[in-house]
């Protein structure tokens, strides 16, 4: 008897969950864990410092961050049940939540006292939002690409401040802006990492700021400059105990305010989890968002039972995901167990605290602008023809800069809103998501002014109600002769903003029949025809042919372009269509008429298609301009600059 062969179902895997060799896996995620170790400790030593805790606590504090780190980042990358956002995402300590711990600590009499009076409002605050992440979650359609791209963007260049003290040597006293190795080894260490990238492919460009960051490290060590003196002093094995410091206490002020903290941290874990899923090409939706927020709340929940503190995906190690193309999860799990590791061995913990601030700062130069540039990305999705969106956008973006340049604004404002003012993150955050909710979700929305003139524009909400008549009489214009087009494309209706409006009419001009097309195609005029010039044609053809001086040329280039529409017209039996726009100068035009002669007709059917798309594409920005004459300005003033 044969056997009866069967293909085998394909299964296709995600690149965020193919799961790499193990040599990979720690090659990148001990990438991970330098680019993110610096971040990592701050918190700790700022908070120790302020509340008065010893050296010997200090060690403690930033060993039990790593080993927390490490499980809370394997939780939000591997995930189980309904915890885990299952994407390269690695979690860290919140910068947000240092002012307020400090105030709590010191209301407490500083030192361990007020220690576990933190520990007990980070435990609450941690179990509150992983029991509201599902709540918050539903809250997803108040984060469009308007908001969600504002606050890639703002936590990007926040960050690029941080990335700069640590190029100058440091923050605080250690920051000396004037000496000149600092500048050496952080531009040096970033020129490493551009040049890599741009040399090599494959494996070694994806490993470029590690190699950066070990290069820099090596270079500095030979000149005097990296230092490991502490690994000598350090032990080998330290593992941090449930309650280390003795048990929480609960303070009811402590408990409300780390609550804000953690709400506040939801939104920029929220930007984080749209970002990373904008990098890796993956779509984020409500459950995921709830995924990532319950994976905080576990995390920050288990920090405060092993002496840390509150937990959020980290910004920083996003940019490095962008920045090496390197999507796997699994890579954010491996860099987990490194930090567990690192939290268990003291003295592997001290080599990498050896990295000098300046080859850090210069990594992190690079990696914190990637993740602006994916805010970048994300607002090239938003419709700024709608001049609510310019606003919110750079009303979210310039209060976040302003308290990023001036942090001590922050001391200007009551107690209770420094946690606010402290932080452009959360300033910026905060401001494009209630600008949002302000323009968007309160009152009618009108929707942008899509045609007409100013005190008389037609907006796009009337567009949604508009009849077929009126509809095809207000939008005709993108268009020669037949209007099939501009009707298929009111059946579309109702339409979200200006680019799905745009899209309609190149959907239904793409729809249309053979013969409906070549009817489209013959209704064009002949270029640089007096019939244009004389506006016969229409003025929107006028305007077309006008910009490249097509209404006006001289005899000799009037009669050289009329021999080759003529031509044209003989070979084809429609017009050479061209979208004169998009020419640089008259010779391109002739040049591009004269290549279009030697191709067939069916070919030639469809590049005339393609062309008037394209005319109809500047015609649509006309009625755009025209309606929205400041944003047109502004547009034309900035792409002259």
């Amino acid at each position: 008897m044969k056997a009866i062969l069967r293909p085998g179902r394909r299964t296709s895997r995600h690149p965020v969950d193919e799961v790499l060799p193990p040599g990979k896996l720690a090659v990148y995620g001990f990438q991970h864990v330098l680019a993110f170790y610096a971040g990592a400790v701050i918190v700790p030593i700022l908070l120790a410092n302020s509340i008065g805790l010893s050296t010997e606590q200090l060690v403690h504090l930033i060993n039990a961050d790593l080993f927390t780190c490490g499980i809370a980042s394997i939780i939000q990358s591997v995930g189980f049940w309904k915890v885990g956002v299952r994407l390269p995402l690695l979690q860290g300590v919140t910068f947000t939540a240092v002012s307020p711990m400090i105030a709590i600590g010191l209301a407490a009499g500083g030192g361990t006292d007020g220690l576990l009076v933190i520990y007990g409002a980070v435990i609450v605050a941690g179990l509150v939002t992983f029991f509201l992440a599902p709540f918050f979650s539903r809250l997803i359609r108040f984060f469009p690409p308007v908001v969600t791209g504002s606050v890639i963007t703002i936590i990007g260049l926040a960050l690029l401040p941080v990335a700069a003290a640590d190029a100058t040597g440091g923050a605080g006293p250690t920051s000396d802006p004037t000496n000149g190795k600092n500048l050496a080894y952080a531009l040096g260490t970033l020129a490493l990492i551009v040049l890599i990238q741009r040399v090599f492919k494959g494996f070694m460009a994806t490993v470029a700021v590690l190699v950066g960051l070990v290069a820099g490290t090596l270079v500095a060590w030979a000149f005097g400059d990296a230092h490991f003196g502490a690994v000598g002093g350090s032990d080998w094995v330290g593992v941090t105990t449930p309650f280390h410091f003795g048990w929480p206490q609960f303070s009811i002020a402590a408990i409300i305010s780390m609550v804000v903290v953690m709400l506040i941290t939801a939104v920029e874990t929220t930007g984080d989890v749209f970002a990373t899923g904008e990098i890796v090409e993956k779509r984020i939706g409500r459950e995921d968002v709830a995924r990532a927020l319950r994976a905080d709340g576990l995390a920050t929940t288990i920090g405060g039972t092993f002496n840390s503190f509150p937990y959020t995906c980290f910004a920083e190690n996003v940019g490095l995901v962008r920045l090496t193309r390197v999507k796997s999860r699994w890579v954010v799990a491996a860099a987990g167990a490194i930090m567990i590791l690192l939290g268990l061995i003291p003295k592997a913990g001290a080599i990498v605290a050896g990295i000098p601030h300046p080859v850090l700062g210069g990594a992190a130069l690079a990696m914190f602008a990637t993740v602006a540039v994916v805010g970048f990305q994300t607002l090239a999705k938003v419709d700024f023809h709608d001049h609510r969106n310019v606003v919110i956008v750079a009303t979210s973006v310039g209060l976040a800069m302003y308290v990023t340049a001036q942090p001590q604004v922050a001391q200007a404002v009551p107690g209770w809103a420094e946690i606010i003012f402290g932080s452009g993150i959360t300033l910026g955050s905060l401001t494009a998501i209630l600008l949002n909710i302000v323009f968007h979700h309160l009152g009618k929305d009108f929707g942008p002014a899509v045609a007409g003139q100013p005190g008389d524009s037609i907006r796009l909400d009337q567009v949604n109600t508009m009849s077929r008549e009126e509809f095809v009489e207000t939008f005709a214009g993108l268009f020669q002769g037949p209007r099939w087009m501009v009707e298929r494309a009111w059946e579309m209706r109702p339409f979200t903003d200006t680019h799905a409006l745009r899209r309609s009419f190149q959907e239904a001009l793409f729809s249309g029949s053979h013969e409906e097309q070549r009817q489209l195609i013959e209704s064009y005029p002949q270029l640089g025809s007096q019939f244009v010039a004389d506006g016969l044609s229409g003025e929107a053809s006028l305007r077309d042919q006008s910009a490249r001086g097509l209404t006006f040329l001289n005899e000799p280039d009037r009669d050289e372009l009329a021999a080759i529409t003529e031509a044209y017209r003989e070979r084809f039996g429609f017009p050479l269509v061209i979208s004169v726009r998009d020419a640089d100068s008259f010779d391109r035009i002739i040049e591009q008429g004269r290549e279009r002669l030697d191709n067939c007709e069916n070919q030639e059917h469809a590049a005339a298609l393609l062309e008037i798309a394209k005319i109809a594409g500047y015609r649509f920005d006309d009625f755009l301009s025209d309606a929205n004459p400041i944003h047109s300005a502004r547009t034309r003033w900035s792409s002259t600059r």
